[in-house]
């Protein structure tokens, strides 16, 4: 997901978002900026991660975000699996294991 999806995702303006410095080690990026005096760009609670967006013609920008939020608006990659292939691989891989396995699951 690029930058500008990202924020576009989380209704986020990046004209609001704190400028970065052109360059930090990707290690110790932010690491100063988690002391508790930066909000959540989503809650505004203290912000305890943080990281460096860089949408087109805003320049690169911090994107702080408390615990909660980072986890709830983290990306987590490509399409899921439908259900059924990803009951058929764990049948599979029990069977080939010699473990008896009962699924209980339920679609929503």
């Amino acid at each position: 997901m690029s930058d500008v999806d990202l924020l576009r995702s989380l209704g986020i303006d990046p004209s609001r978002l704190d400028p970065a410095p052109p360059w930090a080690p990707r290690q110790s990026a932010g690491v100063e900026r988690l002391d508790g005096s930066h909000p959540c760009a989503l809650c505004g609670e203290p912000a305890r991660a943080t990281g460096v967006v860089d949408p087109p013609g805003h320049g690169r920008r911090w994107l702080d975000r408390c615990m909660p939020c980072l986890l709830a608006t983290t990306p987590r990659g490509g399409p899921r699996a439908p259900l059924a292939d990803t009951l058929a691989v764990l049948r599979q891989a029990a069977h080939e294991a010699g473990v008896d396995l009962t699924i209980v699951a339920a679609e929503s």
